[in-house]
């Protein structure tokens, strides 16, 4: 602890929380949630694997896309498993500043990255729906390189000024945080000295989240209205199921953001016990469903899956040969049995 004016004591930690109410049940709770983290790094573990050692997948809708969404996934989930596992598995809640700020940038960044992927998806789709012909030269893979790390950068830039300006903040008398991990909006309420700054720029960041979303939204209408002017039936199934994946994305990432946000907005009465569970669903649901709809929604890698398990299991089938052999010896070992019952 340390003084701050002389008369009011700064302090040093942070108490996270659970869910309000369901304290006598965290022990329970922590069985689904440690499962669902298991699933969900096990499962981008394993696309960006494929991605990585299967060359069909070495295009720029996979190998850069696909790989930068289970990376941000990948992320998300490891910036926010420990404390959600000490708040549920162990009760352990206390956390200092500084892993606080961490975590709250590791959140905060690959939210970030993952809204920004959604985005340049949805740019790929289009472009592919808009000019087929033209696609692998406009969308190259040197320029979707590019792309991805000009958006990366824009990420750091954009959330590097968060743990500094909470940084600069003096916390005093609340400890207690509305959720089982931090972040920048929770965080920056309970200081005791001006943050007038960090919700002007918090704002801003904010501003171009949705300026992402009303862009991702423009894209996939303009999509649907191409689509919608194809004669053939066929032809409008192929390119909705070409993009449905990346709408099912779109939906399992800003849907939570979305009711949060709404129900801070029109619905302050409501009991925080909603809110807390949406701001965990936002942090599980992304990483967990990502690699699920992917799997399903798209053959090459449903394909590649289903190879794998069944090489797998190939290889654990005894060889005919083999079985042959085994056979002749139990008969051999039967007749020679009989013969001298019967002797």
């Amino acid at each position: 602890m340390s003084v701050y004016n002389a008369s009011v004591i700064e302090i040093s930690t942070f108490f996270l929380i659970g869910i309000p109410g369901l304290e006598h049940a965290h022990i329970w709770l922590s069985i689904p949630i440690c499962l669902m983290y298991l699933v969900a790094i096990m499962g981008n573990c394993i696309i960006l694997f494929l991605i990585k050692t299967e060359t069909s997948l070495h295009e720029p809708m996979y190998y850069y896309f696909l790989s930068m969404l289970a990376f941000s996934d990948l992320g998300l989930s490891i910036s926010s498993l420990p404390t959600m596992l000490r708040t549920f598995l162990l009760n352990a809640t206390e956390i200092s500043l500084d892993a606080c700020f961490a975590q709250e940038f590791f959140i905060h960044i690959f939210s970030a990255m993952e809204s920004s992927v959604l985005f340049i998806m949805s740019i790929d789709s289009f472009v592919a729906v808009y000019n087929p012909l033209r696609y692998t030269s406009i969308l190259t893979g040197s320029k979707v390189f590019k792309i991805g790390l000009i958006f990366a950068a824009l990420c750091i830039t954009l959330i590097l000024p968060f743990p500094f300006t909470l940084k600069r903040l003096k916390f005093c008398k609340k400890r207690l945080l509305s959720h089982s991990y931090c972040i920048h909006q929770d965080v920056m309420k309970v200081a005791c000295s001006d943050n007038r700054i960090n919700m002007i720029y918090e704002f801003f960041v904010a501003v171009l989240s949705l300026l992402y979303l009303v862009c991702i939204s423009v894209s996939y209408m303009l999509i649907l209205k191409i689509v919608l002017g194809i004669a053939s039936h066929k032809g409008r199934l192929k390119f909705f199921n070409t993009c449905i994946s990346h709408i099912c994305a779109v939906f399992i990432f800003y849907t939570p953001i979305i009711t949060l946000a709404a129900l801070h907005r029109f619905a302050k009465n409501v009991s925080p016990v909603i809110g807390v569970i949406i701001a965990d669903i936002f942090l599980l649901a992304p990483p967990l469903m990502n690699p699920i709809v992917y799997s399903v929604k798209s053959q090459q890698i449903r394909n590649l899956i289903q190879n794998k398990l069944c090489e797998k299991h190939h290889w654990w089938e005894i060889p005919a040969s083999m079985k042959a052999r085994v056979t002749s010896l139990y008969l051999n070992t039967l007749k020679s049995h009989i013969e001298r019952n019967t002797s």
